[in-house]
């Protein structure tokens, strides 16, 4: 059978080709991987068969791998193959992620590897937006400006590295300020034969680069010029694969969206200042500063966005001001910051029908005031389902038990006929190596005391399993009431804040320490090891009533309904994002303690969370905690914990 797809490009799919591609996967797992140290694994091995069969057959696959099944071997082999099996003009295969490290170790250690084991060169490219990448005739213009005996000196460095790195993101102290100035502007269309982004663009798009690898905000950014008629960004594909799919979601409401943070006030001041209009750039920095004492706080979903909004009166009559004063006088880079900057604040203070205005947290931890449109799902459609090619979705939480309705609404997939599900179960020995915990008599939050509560049943826990304690809280105010009550004890105890990296690794390397997190920890940090033996969750991470939720409110008779079709699918996903934080590895055990009242047996939620959470024995009491952690630990872990306590 011939399929055609755009723009003259077939896929082959006749029974015998697509059985020699199916028996190409075979080989390369069970004979090619094991002799070069891989094992084999079955429920991989399906995986791939799954996704080279919809990239054969040109649908949309959801796929939810659990951990350790090794996703991203599977879509690259799966891809590897159905190049070699399809036909028409050479096409590469997109993938998008959502975060660095996986784009990074994509180019740099599976595909690599992958060209070892199959004797041949497979070379991925990251793509990026222009912004990343070095104009050479701004950079000279830059130069000559600067007076380099008054400039930071790391910074004249930096911008004279340019000269010889394209890719800004790998050069160290280059300010914001300069990136903005250097830049490949937006409307830029060079045909300079000499110019090193359109010369590194058109060997991205050349044959050697069978992969091409970028995020979920570029991917959207080219499908809505595809949509529109603009010219893309991205090469056209002959399959689209979206690893962390479980983001895309999030990313479409950014690109479909407006965001504001502190920064932009902070680099509008910057540009004024540097142009030397200083009066402008302290009026800013002083009628903004109400409004960014509250954003840059450390993120709590419990603060409407009502009290950002308040504080944008005083902002906004400012911008106005300059606006009118120094339009004219301004250079072009800072007049458009100025304009977008404004338009921006007045979106937010004014509102607007067609769109919903809400807060998330931002990657330092602070609050980002979000605008995006009322229907996301129709933009999806419309931009990024409505385009042909096979399409891959994995990640290890798009669905909950079998079920995938949530994330389908969520994307806009609920009535796709092109869309099949898999669900891929970890091969980790749950049952042998975790332990849930309930505790007979939970802390409840309406009763007075429930800080103490918590705090002592914590204790009791740490107590068993010497420390080596991650714990998830769903507000910041509540790790703090935690963390003053367990200052007085025997471990090191670390609290996730705006420095998180840093903290993060203190914590990995002080034996049976505690971390307690909110926000990002749920699912953004890896602990292999013993580090996290004990996975305290003090709450369930039920979804915070926002402008979204209300909308999406309206979709359903009643409110129950809503509940189930919405609320706690999305806890549950949550939920298994923050289990996910603790085993990483299949020699890594673990308890997790599930401390909300509403989660334990006889509960309201509680046949949800096992719903929602790999089979593994239950224990409502310490002793039960206690007699796993010594079952399935070695000697050097208890040495290590009672170490510790002997140094506090």
């Amino acid at each position: 059978m011939r399929r055609q797809m755009n723009k003259g490009e077939i896929i082959v799919n006749t029974s015998d080709n697509g059985r020699n591609a199916h028996n190409q996967i075979d080989f390369i797992f069970k004979n090619l991987l094991p002799a070069h140290g891989m094992t084999e694994r079955p429920v991989q091995i399906e995986l791939a068969h799954r996704m080279l069969d919809a990239m054969l057959r040109g649908g949309i696959a959801l796929c939810d791998a659990g951990t350790g099944i090794g996703k991203t071997y599977a879509y690259l082999i799966a891809g590897i193959v159905f190049q070699q099996h399809r036909t028409g003009p050479f096409q590469p295969i997109l993938i998008s992620t959502s975060s660095i490290a996986l784009q990074n170790a994509v180019q740099q250690d599976y595909l690599p590897f992958l060209s070892n084991v199959l004797g041949m060169p497979i070379l991925a490219m990251i793509r990026k937006g222009k912004s990343h990448y070095v104009c050479d005739a701004r950079l000279e213009r830059r130069l000559r400006r600067i007076d380099r005996r008054k400039k930071n000196a790391k910074a004249v460095s930096a911008l004279l590295s340019l000269r010889g790195q394209l890719d800004m993101d790998r050069v160290s102290h280059l300010s914001g300020y300069d990136r903005e100035r250097v830049c490949v502007p937006q409307n830029c269309d060079c045909k300079k034969a000499d110019c090193r982004y359109r010369r590194y663009v058109d060997s991205c798009e050349s044959s050697q680069y069978p992969f091409q690898i970028c995020n979920h905000n570029l991917l959207l950014a080219d499908a809505i010029h595809r949509s529109t008629g603009r010219r893309p960004i991205l090469p056209d594909r002959c399959a689209l694969i979206i690893d962390e799919a479980h983001k895309l979601p999030e990313a479409a409401r950014e690109m479909f969206g407006i965001t504001l943070e502190a920064e932009d006030f902070q680099a509008m001041a910057r540009s004024l200042w540097a142009e030397r209009y200083l009066l402008a750039a302290e009026r800013l920095t002083v009628l903004s500063k109400p409004l960014l004492k509250k954003m840059v706080l450390p993120y709590d979903e419990d603060r409407s966005i009502a009290d950002f909004l308040r504080q944008l009166v005083g902002p906004n009559r400012g911008l106005a001001v300059i606006q009118r004063q120094l339009r004219c006088l301004l250079t072009p880079a800072t007049r458009s910051q100025l304009e977008k900057l404004a338009s921006t604040v007045l979106l937010f203070r004014d509102g607007n029908d067609g769109m919903m205005f809400y807060t998330q947290e931002n990657k330092q931890n602070h609050t980002t005031l979000c605008a995006t449109i009322t229907d996301l799902t129709a933009q999806l459609r419309s931009t990024l389902w409505s385009q042909e090619q096979p399409m891959i979705l994995t990640s290890g939480t798009l669905a909950v038990g079998n079920d995938f309705h949530r994330f389908r609404a969520d994307t806009g997939l609920t009535a796709d006929s092109r869309v099949s599900e898999s669900v891929s179960l970890s091969p980790f020995d749950y049952r042998q190596n975790c332990l849930l915990y309930f505790p007979q008599r939970p802390p409840r939050r309406q009763e007075k005391g429930y800080d103490d509560q918590l705090a002592a049943e914590i204790i009791c826990l740490l107590g068993a399993t010497h420390g080596h304690a991650l714990i998830l809280f769903t507000s910041y105010a509540a790790l703090s009431a935690t963390r003053e009550r367990l200052a007085e004890q025997p471990w090191q105890v670390f609290a996730l804040g705006r420095n998180s990296v840093h903290t993060v690794e203190q914590f990995k390397t002080a034996p049976g320490s505690i971390l307690l997190a909110a926000g990002a920890a749920w699912e953004g940090f890896d602990f292999p090891g013993d580090c996290v033996s004990l996975l305290v969750i003090p709450r369930l991470p039920f979804p915070r009533p926002d402008a979204r939720k209300e909308k999406e409110r309206e979709n359903y008779p009643t409110l129950r309904e809503f509940i189930r079709a919405v609320i706690i699918p999305e806890m549950q996903i949550k939920l298994k994002q923050g289990f996910g934080r603790a085993i990483r590895t299949e020699t890594d055990t673990c308890v997790i303690a599930i401390l909300d009242d509403r989660a334990a047996p006889g509960g309201r939620y509680h046949n949800d969370i096992l719903a929602a959470l790999p089979e593994m024995p239950m224990t409502d009491a310490a002793a039960g905690v206690e007699q796993f952690i010594r079952r399935v630990k070695g000697p050097d872990y208890f040495r290590e914990g009672d170490r510790h306590e002997r140094e506090k």
